[in-house]
């Protein structure tokens, strides 16, 4: 099996602009390819996992990722998908950033001369003059068609910003770029950056010519990765300091019944024989193909010793023992109690076990909330210094489990 109908065979790609000559590129390795990613955080997250997978399986076959961090596209914000305006970033958080996000991709990807490389698109946006890119660039793109483009379309109903409608074309300059200096001929990005990767093709046709060589695809990352990244608290993390080992393995081993073997299929890098194997299984089987699924990914993201902690972890809490020393933990201060006890609304708010207050209430009234596996009654439930101090070990609904203590 080659590798393009790998990709195609484990449901990652949605359209692409021209088959034949994609397959003539990446299963020769002759793509050199560019992902972007944008500094919105300074983690990424498992929104993210699709493209850093498919930037692994593709350098595995012989193919140049470039990574495109997008400290210039950042001070604009990708419109795409949003209701509203992304906040604004200071230089120095942008750059914040884009560090950590090449401290945490180098765990997926191999850099180094001639492997895959890294570019910011800050060192060339950020020169550009504004009337030679109007001159250069603007004269190229139509604002009729910008206006049907997917990744306007909700934006429109609410309010589009001059400053967000610029990033199609900031976004095609990448390409451009890229192109021109790094010999990059293909690009990849999810479904909703569709038109975006289009104007980026028909930019480099309109400067350089027809003969220009220039692909793209687009994959099902968005729709589906991104919808993976998201919980009721927001991303799931791939900094450990902000979603634990043990939380991120308890993540997919909550995948819904329907999704697991999508999410092997997509993520992993177990062979495709022997996932078709599991395409039967049924019942307590699929909770077995949700335990590979949490150890594999936390294994790509965590290494082999976390994954193996997280996953004993995770077999003591459901078996019902005691070892709870890889459970996410909130330490409370002194300070937050008052007249030494603190209710469990004001706890599960320390923990972050619910969204608000509001939540709060409502799953202890419908008996979702326990503490030492003791179903919690009341909203006026407290607890001591002496009972933090042995530690209380909190779990919401079935499978999510959180521990407080003091020192």
């Amino acid at each position: 099996m080659t590798i393009y109908d790998e990709l195609v065979a484990r449901g990652l790609i949605a359209q692409v602009t021209d088959e034949n000559e994609i397959k003539e590129l990446i299963n020769n390795g002759k793509a050199t390819f560019y992902i972007g990613f944008d500094p919105t955080a300074d983690s990424l997250h498992v929104g993210h996992f699709m493209a850093l997978c498919l930037m692994k399986r593709l350098q595995m076959a012989g193919n140049k990722p470039v990574v495109l961090i997008g400290g210039g596209t950042g001070y604009i914000g990708d419109p795409s998908g949003r209701t509203d305006m992304r906040s604004m970033m200071t230089p120095e958080t942008i750059q914040h950033n884009c560090d950590c996000f090449k401290k945490q991709m180098e765990r997926f990807i191999e850099f180094g001369e001639d492997k895959a490389i890294m570019v910011n698109n800050a060192d060339w946006l950020l020169k550009l003059n504004y009337i030679d890119m109007l001159r250069e660039v603007g004269a190229c793109f139509s604002v009729n068609n910008m206006l049907r483009a997917e990744c306007y379309k909700q934006r429109m109903e609410k309010g589009l910003s001059f400053l967000e409608f610029n990033y199609m074309i900031m976004q095609s300059y990448d390409f451009y770029h890229l192109f021109q200096h790094y010999g990059c001929n293909m690009q990849f990005g999810g479904d909703d950056q569709w038109s975006n990767m289009l104007g980026g093709t028909e930019l480099i046709r309109r400067k350089l010519g027809k003969d220009a060589y220039a692909m793209t695809i687009t994959l099902l990352m968005n729709s589906e990765g991104k919808k993976m990244g998201k919980t009721a608290k927001g991303a799931v993390w791939l900094d450990a300091a902000k979603t634990s080992p043990f939380e991120f393995f308890q993540y997919w081993r909550n995948v819904s019944d329907a999704d697991v073997l999508k999410c092997i299929r997509m993520l992993t890098f177990l062979p495709l024989d022997q996932i078709d194997a599991m395409d039967a299984w049924e019942g307590s089987k699929l909770n077995e193909a949700k335990e590979i699924l949490a150890y594999e990914l936390t294994k790509l993201v965590h290494g082999t010793e976390e994954a193996e902690k997280a996953k004993e972890a995770s077999h003591a809490l459901f078996a019902g023992g005691g070892d709870d020393s890889n459970m996410p933990s909130t330490r409370i201060m002194p300070e937050q109690l008052t007249d030494n006890a603190i209710s469990i609304l004001e706890l599960m708010d320390a923990c972050h076990l619910a969204a608000s207050r509001s939540e709060a209430r409502r799953l202890i009234t419908q008996g979702g909330v326990f503490a030492d596996e003791q179903k919690v009654e009341s909203i006026d439930v407290k607890f001591t210094a002496d009972q933090l101090k042995t530690g209380i070990r909190l779990r919401k609904g079935k499978k999510v489990y959180h521990k407080a203590y003091m020192e």
